[in-house]
């Protein structure tokens, strides 16, 4: 499996994205600003993965402070997970880890009251990087999960190969290393059950044909690239016996935030009666929002539309309008695969319960 983020003991070392599919590039980030930039940029993307990258480049930021005072360094800390913040708004992961990495901040503070500052900042700093590193961990934990729940649910398909297909990426790239949606794909390839998977080209970024097409190919799994206008041409053709996507924020309620596009094809699963799934962790349901309406949603530059790979795809002084995501309303969900197990509408209540546990 190809390694998003790997901490090299002095960097944070990304898989550049943005080269995909044609180099296999990887950057060293040795600054919270270097973090922003990457995460804006899309070299690092994918909520679980963005998460974990911000609060590396928390720690980025305050491995680099030099003062001798305690309120200083949360000075600092507090104005690195603000600034990293802003990079990228839909996906709750980034706000779920950087508020974890000021828990344990704070914690680790109470904890040293009666060391002196010096010691007590070399501590923080210490444990900030070990919660970085266990994140990193923990993220193959639930994922490996999510794959194992989310097979059991391919494994009621009768079909032989079974056809999944997914939209954008939520394989191993868009997590440290195994990914959500594509997850039980993989553990169906491990043990012998054969898959294929059509990959929507999800424009305007193409993260379908340049990313998630890449590593399945990197991983020997059966893949076919489409045009997203033609997932309902091969749904109407039976070819697809489920469709898996990611997710960027859960509501309360159940309705989903995914990569543009996923909300077309939850309904015309719907209409042919496909099953859509949803692989989340837990990490990403948000209980702060009732429902998909108060999700906000990025707005990303024109140009990735009106110069799509560089080229000029649309007139000169175009109208154009970018959402990087759109919500799909818990109704059209036929099931939420989390680490926990899969969750069956009405989502409210049992969302409720794995938060709290």
């Amino acid at each position: 499996m190809l390694q998003t983020i790997a901490w090299t003991g002095q960097a944070v070392r990304l898989l550049d994205q943005t080269r995909l599919p044609a180099q296999t590039v990887y950057i060293d980030i040795t600054s919270e600003r270097q973090m922003w930039d990457a995460i804006k940029r899309l070299a690092v993307r994918g909520a679980p993965a963005i998460g974990v990258a911000a609060a590396f480049g928390v720690y980025l930021a305050v491995r680099d402070y030099r003062g001798s005072e305690l309120l200083g360094l949360y000075e600092r800390l507090n104005a690195a997970a603000d600034h990293l913040g802003t990079c990228r708004p839909t996906a709750i992961n980034l706000f779920w880890a950087l508020d974890r990495i000021r828990r344990v901040s704070r914690d680790v503070g109470r904890d040293t009251s009666d060391l002196q500052s010096a010691q007590a900042i070399d501590l923080i700093k210490q444990r900030i990087l070990s919660e970085c590193l266990a994140m990193i961990d923990e993220d193959n934990r639930v994922c490996r999960a999510i794959g194992e729940h989310g097979l059991k649910l391919l494994e009621a398909i009768t079909h032989r190969p079974i056809e999944i297909l997914t939209h954008c990426n939520a394989g191993g790239l868009a997590t440290v290393q195994y990914g959500t949606a594509l997850a039980p794909v993989y553990l169906a390839a491990e043990r012998g059950i054969p898959v294929h998977v059509w990959c929507d080209e999800t424009r305007p970024l193409l993260q379908g044909s340049r990313i998630t097409a890449f590593e399945l190919k990197e991983n020997k799994i059966p893949a076919t690239v489409i045009c997203d206008s033609t997932a309902a041409a091969v749904m109407r053709e039976g070819r697809v016996h489920a469709v898996i996507v990611g997710t960027d924020r859960v509501a309360g309620n159940g309705d989903v935030a995914n990569k543009i596009g996923t909300l077309s094809l939850a309904i015309v699963a719907r209409h042919f009666g496909v099953p859509f799934y949803v692989a989340a962790p837990i990490s990403s349901i948000d209980l702060s929002i009732v429902s998909g309406e108060q999700i906000p949603i990025e707005q990303r530059d024109p140009r990735e539309v009106s110069h799509g790979m560089g080229k000029a795809t649309a007139p000169e002084g175009a109208d154009i309008y970018n959402p990087a995501f759109d919500v799909t309303s818990a109704e059209l969900v036929s099931a939420i695969i989390t680490e926990r197990g899969a969750l069956r509408p009405p989502y409210g209540a049992a969302l409720a319960a794995l938060r709290g546990e």
